[in-house]
């Protein structure tokens, strides 16, 4: 089974997502949701964290966290870890509360910042648990708007930067915002590779974090080889040799993981020339 590749590097934002086994209840009642947070207090002090937003839904819940140190996984291993003995004790249970991993959307926090926030505290509305974000008791969207007291771990205040110096002002703009988008369409339909969000060229910028993975079979394909050279860019117009170019076809099949019938699209040759010419270079360079 595929698992997902985790970029992790300092400074990094992620929509972080994680839901119960066989979809059954992570959050029994509030004592488990305020469970639930004292341990998320303890991991963002322990990993310095920054907490931007959150919500909880019965089987599952939504973080938005900023890694300062680079440490996604070694974090998360604990939250989760940690949280589900207290959850096995508290309800004399044994055995997995979560299923599998937790699912971690790297984001670009300078084009998709709010978006994430947005659709993260309009998750109860969207579910139709709610008619609108404030009635839902278990997000951070209150706690932003200062209706509640804002708990240690939570830091609304990069979320109303956005929208202005003065907190009054800025937080009515930012129920503006909230409220304006309900119904809005997803922000999913542009992720990248299944977990990078962000704008033209943002997922190329991540190549360094990625290399040395590409022959890691359990990484998912488009992850292992997230920011390879595109086909026009390796058959450029230097490549018109034909040893050059046979060449080449067999380091986008063997190296950069195109398929035969992929570069036999983009050269305009039949998938079984593609398989021929793989086979007759590779003889050639054993003779030599």
């Amino acid at each position: 089974m595929a698992r997902p590749l985790r970029i992790e590097y300092d400074g990094a934002l992620y929509h972080i997502t994680s839901r119960g086994n066989a979809q059954k209840p992570v959050f029994r009642d509030d004592a488990d949701r305020k469970l639930f947070f004292n341990t998320l207090s303890q991991v963002t002090q322990r990993f310095h964290w920054l907490c931007h937003a959150y919500c909880l839904m019965n089987n599952h819940y939504h973080l938005l966290i900023e890694t300062p140190d680079g440490n996604l996984s070694k974090g998360m291993r604990q939250l989760n870890g940690v949280y589900t003995q207290a959850f096995n004790r508290r309800h004399g249970r044994v055995g997995h509360l979560f299923q599998g991993r937790f699912k971690a959307i790297l984001v670009q926090k300078d084009s998709h910042f709010l978006e994430v926030c947005r659709y993260i505290v309009l998750n109860p509305v969207r579910t139709k648990s709610v008619k609108n974000p404030g009635e839902w008791q278990w997000s951070s969207y209150r706690a932003t708007l200062g209706q509640v007291p804002v708990p240690d771990w939570l830091k609304p205040y990069e979320v109303l930067r956005h929208f202005g110096s003065k907190p009054s002002f800025a937080k009515e703009k930012y129920r503006e915002y909230i409220r304006e988008s309900v119904g809005a369409p997803t922000i999913w339909e542009n992720l990248k590779a299944q977990s990078i969000l962000g704008t033209e060229g943002f997922a190329e910028a991540l190549t360094d974090h990625v290399t040395g993975k590409n022959m890691v079979k359990e990484i998912p394909k488009e992850q292992r080889l997230l920011g390879r050279p595109t086909l026009k860019q390796l058959f450029n117009q230097t490549a018109k040799q034909k040893i050059k170019r046979d060449q080449l076809i067999a380091d986008a099949v063997y190296h950069h993981g195109y398929t035969q019938v992929e570069v036999g699209q983009h050269l305009n040759l039949h998938y079984s020339t593609i398989s021929r010419l793989i086979k007759d270079y590779r003889t050639a360079k054993v003779k030599t």
